[in-house]
């Protein structure tokens, strides 16, 4: 039967929400298979070197301990294509907090007191953690993340920016952060008869499958890994993480299962984080603020274990006019941890510094921030010369600007006060690319009239198991309640990992197509299903290759708005009024959608305001290992919050229309908050976070200064 209301593009409550709130849903350490032991990691305690003992008959005569692994015990590993994964292999220490050695006990307390207890000896080595645009080691690699070269030229950015009528030259730095979703990093693991299964806190239990597979020498069939409830990522549960490996080893060797839940104060040196980063802007425009020349170089670092470059100066490639460009990435490889993934990586580490410079050319030309990115809209995407499938960031300005009441904005910095408050408003856009991988899915009718999606898709809390729900029943006509979704499991049919807001259009391409199938099939059975019910299988690997040759650019874009209060006396900014409006397809399910905007502008606030890891120099370490020490937006620090977005028919994307919407809602609230403190205080700040000790030096400054 069809409905003449279809339930996609509904506001409908996710279908996981009760076993969440009664404590049905179990994660990845909340799995306690009979005879579980318990593992604890040993950090590295110097910055680099080697480990030249390990103590383990110290501990194994503790209570409850079973086993200390270490590379002189470890079982051997096939060597992995993530370097990261090599635990327990070698003596040498890369960075402080790599992992030396592994105790497991019979319970987490013995487990972590021998840990503790645990004495292993160094030779320690000079490192070198410190980030400068004059490292000796600076090099340009060939790629940036995502594939993407890492330099690009066109034009004659020389030529064309000595000759702007107007010109700005700025350099914006950020430290490192730290995703610390709520639920650490954690794995339960067990072999039966050679079949190892874990439940692993993962953002794809395939990558997690294909890892362990890889590293233990194993076939696939041999592996099961579930990730069916996961209590966050961010980008750190986007790859394998050492404790999966860890906890498989630890099972091998003690022939029994164990639980291994990573302490939340050593994420920082295991799991990835967003790379620091200096960038320099140069943006040359004539008289009314048209660009006509743009350089955005980025020097950044790695880790000495692997390379991975932040593509912080992609987003300049695709913004805005610009005949004459010059976008560049340099990195460092240092003694520090690996960095990695951290939600809109690239993007939201770029857009802050770019967005920060068009508010400084605004500023400089006397144009009208909004005003001034509408000048500089381009035909056409300005690094490929592509026609956009879609581009509604102008409509996004005008809207943002109207709910937001932009026209009453005196452009004057530092003129409105209340008491000790400063006041300010600024404005960003916002951009992140479409991205879709090869995905399976199959589609099952009960006789009962029930459906079954089976599709390894993971949710991550975005609400994935609801989304695909309503686009099966659209697809088949039938009520949402009918829909089951089975996620999770590396056992089910093949599909990408939860990353690069690429996990709803890539799933729910599949799921369309394999639900259009098994449409047709029931069509053809006019006098009903036999007692098995009928399936359909079907993937989209045809469609992502071809699509991925799109003559198309497609992103979705989006405007942020933003209005803080700087107190004069403290130097505390508060954000006063948050507002995204975004153009990113067709909206799925607003209320997901809605949840997903004002995460990522959540995240934004503190990007700007509170997070921040410290590398101490001497330690070679961050300082902020815990959430006493790296401050995330608490509710005292997030206001009322309001995201919207223009309906927006996209026919080049997939079949639902959608875009991704994960993480365009960080992207750019930095900028925006950044540039609000500056039309509050007059001064313009390019350091990130914008805490009180970066401000209260200026708080006596006489307005209107740069």
């Amino acid at each position: 039967m069809t409905h003449a209301q279809t339930p996609l593009g509904t506001p409908a409550v996710r279908t996981e929400a009760r076993d969440k709130v009664t404590g049905a849903a179990r994660y990845a350490a909340e799995h306690t298979p009979p005879g579980c032991a318990y593992a604890w990691p040993v950090p590295a305690t110097v910055a680099r070197g080697r480990v030249t003992a390990v103590h383990a008959d110290e501990v194994l005569a503790l209570p409850g301990v079973l086993a200390v692994l270490s590379h002189e015990n470890a079982p051997r590993l096939k060597e992995p294509d993530d370097p990261i994964l090599a635990v327990l292999q070698n003596a040498r220490v890369p960075h402080r907090g790599w992992y030396v050695a592994l105790v497991v006990a019979d319970t987490l307390e013995h487990a972590s007191a021998a840990a503790e207890a645990l004495r292993v000896e160094y030779a320690a080595e000079e490192h070198d953690v410190r980030l400068t645009t004059s490292h000796p080691g600076l090099y340009t690699p060939e790629e940036a993340n995502s594939e993407v070269p890492a330099v690009r030229e066109r034009g004659d950015f020389d030529t064309a920016y000595p000759a702007a009528a107007v010109r700005i030259d700025a350099t914006y730095t950020m430290s490192a952060l730290h995703n610390h979703p709520m639920e650490p990093h954690a794995s339960t693991a067990r072999w039966d008869d050679g079949h190892l299964t874990v439940h692993d806190s993962s953002q794809g239990s395939g990558k997690v499958r294909d890892a362990l597979v890889q590293v233990f020498g194993l076939e696939k069939r041999q592996v099961t890994v579930v990730s069916e409830q996961v209590g966050g990522g961010f980008g750190s549960k986007g790859t394998p993480r050492p404790q999966v490996v860890l906890a498989a080893m630890a099972a091998r060797h003690t022939g029994r299962p164990v639980k291994l839940a990573l302490p939340r104060r050593q994420l920082a040196a295991v799991v990835g984080h967003r790379a620091p980063t200096v960038q320099r802007v140069r943006l040359g425009a004539g008289a009314d603020g048209v660009i006509t020349a743009l350089a955005h170089e980025v020097v950044t670092q790695t880790s000495t274990v692997k390379e991975f470059v932040e593509q912080a100066a992609v987003p300049a490639r695709v913004m805005y006019t610009s005949p004459h460009s010059r976008t560049s990435h340099r990195v460092a490889a240092l003694d520090v941890p690996s960095p990695s993934w951290m939600r809109a990586p690239g993007e939201a580490s770029g857009m802050y510094a770019l967005e920060s410079a068009m508010d400084e050319l605004a500023v400089a030309a006397g144009v009208d921030p909004v005003e001034l990115r509408l000048r500089n809209e381009p035909d056409t995407e300005p690094d490929s010369g592509r026609p956009f499938s879609s581009r509604h960031l102008a409509e996004c300005l005008r809207e943002g600007a109207r709910r937001f009441g932009w026209e009453r904005r005196d452009p004057r910095p530092g003129i409105r006060r209340e008491g000790d408050l400063l006041l300010g408003t600024g404005v960003a856009a916002a951009t992140y690319p479409v991205l879709v991988s090869p995905s399976t899915a199959t589609a099952h009718a009960a006789a009962d009239g029930t459906y079954l999606i089976r599709v390894n898709a993971t949710d991550i809390g975005t609400g994935a198991r609801t989304v695909l729900a309503q686009i099966a029943a659209d697809v088949l006509g039938a009520p949402l309640e009918s829909v089951r979704v089975e996620i999770g499991s590396s056992d089910l049919p093949v599909a990408p990992l939860a990353g690069g807001s690429s996990g709803t259009a890539s799933w729910g391409w599949s799921v369309h197509k394999a639900c259009v199938l098994l449409a047709e099939r029931l069509r053809d059975r006019p006098g009903g299903l036999p007692a098995e019910g009928v399936t359909a299988a079907e993937s989209t690997e045809q469609e992502v290759a071809e699509a991925e040759e799109s003559p198309y650019a497609r992103h979705a874009f989006g405007a942020h708005f933003a209005e803080v209060q700087v107190d004069t006396v403290t130097g505390e900014v508060r954000v006063r009024r948050l507002l995204g409006v975004y153009a990113a397809g067709r909206i799925l399910n607003p209320r997901t959608a809605r949840s997903q905007f004002i995460g990522g502008m959540t995240m934004g606030i503190g990007m700007a305001l509170t997070e921040e890891s410290t590398m101490d120099l001497a330690f070679g370490d961050f300082a902020e290992h815990d959430l006493a020490s790296y401050h995330v937006p608490s509710c005292a620090d997030v206001p009322p919050i309001e995201a919207h977005w223009v309906d927006e028919d996209d026919p080049h994307l997939n079949p639902m229309g959608s875009k991704g919407i994960g993480e365009i809602g960080i992207v750019g609230t930095a900028a925006a908050i950044g540039n609000a403190v500056h039309h509050a205080l007059g001064v313009r700040l390019r350091e990130l976070p914008l805490t009180p000790d970066k401000l209260l030096p200026h708080l006596s400054a006489p307005a209107g200064g740069e």
